[in-house]
């Protein structure tokens, strides 16, 4: 089941809305669609189904993260649109390859959540990209936490920011890392709480106007919550810490 929420010229397209929502985002560029993430490896065809009634081709796709919710249609879109072109973090970029191993400057906590097996994926990224880069209408934001090498992407006209899953909607906002009964998936996939609460931090100083996350619906004018979030999960790591 799949369930199409459009603001303005972004796409939510939502996978098992009801029970575990997994989120796309089709962002309207003029003459084609760049997609945003590849969520399950069935999904494929409400992507492509979705740009049809749009009536624009997808002529690229970005990968917020490596984890499988947000690549499990990647081989099966880049074998169906070849000419695509596929864009990761160059630090992420490893994670799709299925090298878990860490970086000497990073923390040292272990990289959880379906990260793929080498040589489980096929596509290989056409670019690789880091903080600053500019990608369509949209300027990559370096938001390490979830994953080492995860994204978000920052259109500063429009004021939309799609966040992957430095933070979740569903089950109640939170900055990744941070468990929410309701829906406490995202946290236990997160490799480091501390970095995730500061690329968090990050993201609310763009003051968007716009949120779109990987699990949960769109939030307008998302500043004082996403605020809240953040203040919610500094109170529990100092708890921790104690």
């Amino acid at each position: 089941m799949m369930k199409v929420t459009q603001k303005d010229s972004i796409f939510q397209l939502t996978f098992f809305p009801s029970w575990f929502p997994v989120n796309s985002y089709l962002a309207d560029e003029g003459d084609a669609l760049t997609l945003i993430d590849a969520a399950l490896p069935f999904s494929y065809k409400g992507i492509l189904k979705t740009a049809e009634a749009i009536g624009k081709p997808i002529s690229r796709i970005i990968l917020t993260h490596a984890h499988s919710d947000h690549i499990g249609a990647l081989d099966k879109l880049k074998a169906l649109l070849p000419d695509c072109e596929v864009v990761i973090s160059a630090r992420d970029a490893k994670l799709l390859r299925g090298d878990v191993t860490l970086d000497t400057n990073e923390p040292q906590t272990k990289v959880r959540g379906g990260v793929p097996k080498p040589g489980t994926i096929k596509t290989v990224p056409d670019r690789e990209v880091s903080e600053g880069d500019v990608v369509g209408s949209f300027r990559v934001v370096a938001t390490p936490g979830h994953t080492p090498g995860h994204i978000a992407l920052y259109n500063e006209a429009s004021g939309v920011l799609l966040a992957g899953d430095a933070f979740q909607v569903r089950g109640g906002v939170a900055v990744s890392g941070q468990l929410k009964p309701f829906f406490p998936f995202p946290a236990w996939a997160t490799w480091n709480k501390e970095a995730a609460i500061q690329s968090a931090i990050k993201l609310v100083h763009l003051s968007p106007t716009l949120l779109g996350v990987g699990h949960g619906h769109f939030l307008t004018d998302p500043k004082t919550v996403m605020a809240q979030a953040i203040r919610q999960a500094q109170v529990a790591e100092e708890v921790v810490k104690r």
